[in-house]
């Protein structure tokens, strides 16, 4: 080798320079560019209105426009941008015409997870506590993940953080189909249901997703998967050569809840766990998860999964839940109005409304109201009957104009 050449650092490749993130006050994208950001790589980005996440990039020293325009590209390298972006973008035109690298998120996700051992929870429901759990336990185990999520993790006050461990835990958005291009040590699938359909055309396109999903993990890696819902229960079915965990209520759940109880706005129970390998079972007592509701207590189980058969201890596993302060806008509670406790959750698919209300109910005495905006015009149709009975667990329902994120009526 050349006595004058530098050697080339793992995570900064030669002749990278300015990455410009369109849209980078996105949830997924801010996550993405702060981890980058920490890597050491030079971001900048605009978006079309200042947002928490815009400010919270600024503070960390990222350059952050608002509006899109051809001229932010000044000095770019390439950009990076997620499939909500349109092709007739300003800046992605302009990028194009430059010849520049236009780089899709769900790319640079994956290439950013080529560096760890990476754990990614995918599922129409729930991924974002999931993930949120997973990082506390590991975090907890001393494995200080590299995490990237869906939401603002209470713990963190961001929903990114560079960690300098060798794991990465991930959220794997579905939405745009992309999420089987990551490359995946550990899988995680919640649930399936009808969701994203204006991009699948169908179920079962959505279903054939999932399991080229979790027939990625490599071979020494394994799938995590909630045997309670029916669709993926299925899908367990289908998957060949991948080790699979199972968890849930059932009694055929590898990793099963049991004495679940809700005390004070919080969930008890223990847990037994079933090695179908050795034939051996464990159980792991006395969990408390300060969040109500058994969509959650779920949630909990895939992260004790994903933990156990990393060998993290009961003892810690516990701990981590004990502490568990949540995520932003998942059940959060945001004050006291009048006497009325006002709940604040991000549930915008039926199922995720009738769980967030079964939750009011088991944790709270008192009337229950629902104050609902249905998010995208395509999610209301297509679901319009699933709308229609989600809301039983509510005395009163109160429901605004729907919010458009881009849809025309």
């Amino acid at each position: 080798m050349n006595k004058n050449m530098q050697p080339v650092k793992i995570g900064h490749p030669i002749n990278i320079g300015i990455l410009h993130f369109v849209g980078i006050g996105g949830i997924g994208m801010s996550g993405i560019a702060e981890v980058m950001h920490n890597f050491g790589y030079k971001i900048q980005g605009s978006d079309l209105s200042e947002n928490p996440n815009v400010a919270r990039l600024r503070a960390l020293g990222i350059k952050v426009m608002i509006g899109q325009r051809a001229e932010n590209l000044d000095g770019a390298w390439g950009i990076v941008c997620s499939s909500a972006i349109k092709p007739d973008n300003a800046e992605v035109m302009a990028a194009r015409a430059a010849k520049m690298p236009v780089i899709r998120r769900a790319e640079m996700l994956a290439e950013l997870m080529r560096l760890k051992w990476c754990v990614s929870i995918a599922g129409t429901h729930g991924k974002t506590t999931t993930t949120s759990m997973v990082a506390a336990v590991l975090d907890e185990a001393g494995y200080d993940p590299t995490v990237i999520n869906g939401g603002i993790i209470n713990a963190y006050g961001t929903n990114a953080r560079l960690g300098a461990g060798d794991w990465m835990v991930v959220e794997a958005d579905e939405s745009d189909g992309t999420f089987v291009k990551i490359p995946s040590t550990v899988a995680v699938v919640t649930n399936i249901d009808p969701e994203h359909l204006d991009f699948y055309g169908d179920f079962e396109t959505a279903k054939e997703a999932f399991r080229t999903f979790v027939e990625n993990i490599p071979f020494y890696g394994f799938a995590v998967m909630c045997i309670d819902h029916p669709e993926v229960q299925a899908l367990i079915g289908r998957v060949t050569d991948r080790k699979i965990v199972t968890y849930g209520f059932s009694p055929q759940s590898d990793v099963r809840c049991t004495d679940l109880q809700f005390k004070n706005g919080a969930a008890l129970f223990n847990v037994q766990i079933t090695n179908r390998f050795e034939d051996s079972t464990d159980i792991l007592p006395d969990i408390r998860l300060p969040m109500p509701g058994r969509h959650n207590v779920l949630n909990a189980m895939a992260a004790i999964a994903v933990a156990y058969e990393m060998g993290v201890t009961g003892g810690v596993i516990r701990n981590a839940f004990a502490k568990f302060s949540g995520v932003k806008r998942r059940f959060t509670h945001v004050g006291t109005a009048a006497g009325i406790m006002i709940i604040d959750d991000y549930a915008h698919h039926p199922v995720e409304i009738a769980a967030v209300l079964s939750a009011a109910r088991e944790a709270y005495q008192g009337r229950v109201i629902g104050v609902m905006q249905p998010h995208r015009y395509s999610r209301l149709e297509s679901l319009f009957d699933e709308f229609c009975g989600c809301f039983n667990n509510a005395d009163v329902v109160i429901v605004t104009p729907v919010f458009e994120a881009g849809e025309k009526p």
